[in-house]
């Protein structure tokens, strides 16, 4: 008799657990009458395609393209500013004792967001100072809490020189 009213009791209580599951929603619709703004069921509140703090977001950007494609800056640092850095280390190893590339820099002109963790990027790159590809198009890409220059664009540049460099 005892494992009946315990058997009783389980099965009281997977009802009242499907009666929560089944109108909880139902009774939280009804709401207080408030001024609780109604949204339709099977909706979503829209994707934005910026960050959460576009103004930060674009001085990070600009930040670490300034100091990934300044010459002086150690290779070590220019991984953790490149999208995939580790993997790419070998990549930025064959430009550290290149000529050109230690006159070469960037100068960001202006940043578009596409979603929360990608922009494209405008910029002039810049050898000995002089724009040598003005108005350039690279992209950023949000990975680890960090704004990176994008792989996409350092191969786009590798190309351009001509080189062939294992990993673009």
């Amino acid at each position: 008799m005892v494992l009946e009213r315990h058997g009783g009791s389980s099965r009281l209580a997977a009802l009242v657990a499907a009666a929560a599951l089944v109108l909880g929603p139902a009774l939280a619709a009804c709401g207080d009458g408030g001024d609780d703004v109604d949204v339709p069921p099977g909706t979503m509140p829209a994707v934005t395609d910026r960050p959460l703090d576009p103004d930060a977001a674009e001085a990070e950007i600009i930040k670490n393209w300034t100091a990934f494609f300044d010459p002086k800056t150690p290779t070590d640092e220019k991984v953790e500013l490149l999208e995939n850095g580790e993997r790419m280390r070998p990549v930025l190893a064959a430009f550290a004792g290149d000529k050109n590339a230690a006159m070469t820099s960037a100068k960001v002109k202006g940043v578009e967001f596409t979603s929360p963790n990608d922009a494209n990027v405008t910029y002039d790159l810049l050898v000995g100072g002089a724009p040598a590809l003005p108005d350039s198009k690279g992209t950023s890409v949000l990975q680890a809490d960090t704004w990176k220059v994008s792989v996409k664009t350092l191969c786009g540049l590798v190309q351009l020189s001509g080189a062939s460099v294992p990993g673009c």
